[in-house]
């Protein structure tokens, strides 16, 4: 089935910025282990694995829908070099994403696509509970202080 160009080309730029958002979550994982808070890597790494899904299947209905996947592009990333920093440039990440994807599931409306609608709708909610949680990080280190938080980050 031939796919409505905007709509192709919107679905690739969802592609980029999933694919960016794997990237710097990894980077920011990887950071965390490094520094011992075990928990919040396990966190951070868990929402990659979540945005490798969704990158798969924006793939799977590009490819669905006769167009050609870009994988080779990528938006700028941005790398927070302590743990506040990468909760902001983490959740400034899914704000951007939340928007793209809402203005995604207009078009798709527009152009008679539901099923890319539903697609875009399912992983919306995902992107919706990646800023809940980011938040709720945000809100603990406000809340604890930073070297309380952190505290509560390492192993047991």
């Amino acid at each position: 089935m031939k796919g409505d160009p905007r709509l192709l080309e919107t679905l690739n730029s969802l592609l980029a910025d999933e694919l960016t958002a794997i990237n710097q979550y990894m980077v920011h994982s990887e950071m965390c282990a490094s520094w011992g808070y075990e928990k919040l890597h396990k966190k951070i790494e868990r929402r990659a694995i979540q945005e490798m899904k969704h990158a798969e299947s924006l793939i799977g209905r590009i490819l669905f829908l006769e167009g050609v996947p870009i994988v080779s592009e990528l938006k700028k990333i941005y790398i927070g070099s302590e743990i506040p920093k990468m909760l902001e440039f983490d959740r400034q990440a899914e704000f951007d994403a939340i928007k793209a994807y809402n203005e995604a599931i207009k078009l798709a409306g527009e152009v008679g696509d539901f099923a890319t609608r539903e697609l875009l709708e399912k992983i919306l909610q995902e992107e919706d509970q990646h800023i809940d949680e980011i938040e709720e990080l945000i809100d603990q280190v406000q809340q604890m202080t930073l070297p309380i938080f952190l505290t509560t980050q390492i192993k047991e």
